[in-house]
């Protein structure tokens, strides 16, 4: 098993359909979802999204899953609709790119009963707008000013919640934790990298 860094537990988490989530894997990789001991998973990759794609992940996942449908390169209806498709094959939430426009969202949230997860990927971010179209939850993914970003929205909304990226040590995730995000996205080693340490050991080398 893969376990996410138990810092994250400090986190306060977020309820969802009665579930608690702190830690969301980052990731599409099967092997990688069934093998980790995050809360959910967080499916988002920088393709078109496919319908065939999320029956994949759901059906391999043995906890919830957010669905990436779009809003960057494909949008408009077609996002909608993947949503629903997203929605049927029993996702806990959807997540839409940081170009999503709010008409889009306005739509998303008329058409499905999940939640609606907008990603955030900078300061500048017209955040009110983002929640009056109707984002559920935010997903901050600023890289080094994830924290940053963090902390202006936490000030300005304390009720709203919010997912973001950790970074690589316990520290910058505490630091993120602390900033205001009630559940941290976790990116494992990719399968490649966990093989090569473990033909190491059936070498002997380790």
């Amino acid at each position: 098993m893969i376990n996410v860094p138990e810092v994250i537990d400090e986190a306060s988490g977020i309820r969802v359909n009665g579930k608690l989530i702190r830690s969301l894997v980052f990731s599409t990789d099967v092997a990688i979802i069934k093998n980790i001991n995050a809360d959910a998973v967080m499916a988002v990759y920088p393709f078109t999204p496919q319908p065939i794609i999320t029956q994949a992940i759901m059906t391999a996942a043995s906890v919830p899953v957010f669905c990436g449908v779009g809003g960057g390169i494909t949008t408009g209806k077609r996002s909608v609709n993947l949503a629903l498709h997203a929605e049927f094959q029993g996702a806990m939430g959807v997540v839409v790119n940081a170009p999503t426009a709010n008409e889009v969202i306005s739509e998303l949230v008329s058409t499905i009963d999940i939640p609606v997860v907008v990603t955030v990927t900078t300061i500048k971010t017209d955040i009110l707008e983002r929640i009056k179209a109707g984002a559920t939850i935010l997903n901050v993914s600023g890289a080094s000013k994830t924290p940053e970003i963090v902390a202006a929205i936490r000030k300005d909304f304390p009720d709203i919640p919010i997912i973001a990226t950790g970074g690589p040590t316990d520290e910058s995730i505490l630091e993120t934790i602390k900033a205001g995000a009630n559940a941290i996205t976790y990116t494992p080693p990719t399968s490649p990298a966990l093989f090569s340490t473990l033909m190491q050991k059936y070498r002997g080398e380790l």
